[in-house]
């Protein structure tokens, strides 16, 4: 029973920063028919003093609270105390979802300036626990404000 409480006692152990994870590139790669493919490189950035082992990663991308796109990778590795390191993720998104996505906001005829996002995922960890992230925030859409 005591090792079932480790995985939660470990991560909401006091003094413990969540880590910061960042898109720094999006790459097109290939896909199939009705599916978009891409390689989303994120910094994960560690403010803790203790290093974050992981052995998977899961990536969920939410668009104007849609999901978008989602992925995962077998990548293993540790994120160094108050170090950082770069992951790629390969996510799919359907090419439907985003056509109905895009005919609901834009055929609204309502103009558009701003696009809410969010992005949560998970550093599994390769025996107890895992080390979750989330970040969210809006995009200016180019173009919104010449009128």
């Amino acid at each position: 029973m005591l090792v079932a409480l480790l995985p939660g006692a470990c991560a909401t152990m006091p003094g413990q920063e969540p880590v910061q994870v960042n898109v720094v590139d999006i790459e097109s790669i290939p896909g199939e028919d009705l599916e978009i493919r891409m390689m989303v490189k994120l910094r994960v950035q560690n403010p803790n003093n203790a290093p974050i082992e992981y052995d998977g990663v899961y990536l969920q991308m939410d668009v104007l609270d849609n999901t978008f796109a989602t992925g995962v990778s077998a990548a293993r590795g540790t994120v160094a105390p108050f170090g950082e390191a770069l992951i790629e993720v390969p996510v799919s998104a359907s090419a439907l979802r985003m056509a109905f996505s895009a005919i609901s906001v834009f055929g609204s005829g309502k103009p558009v300036e701003k696009v809410t996002y969010k992005m949560r995922g998970k550093l599994s960890g390769p025996m107890f626990g895992s080390t979750t992230f989330q970040s969210q925030g809006e995009l200016n859409l180019p173009g919104a404000h010449a009128r």
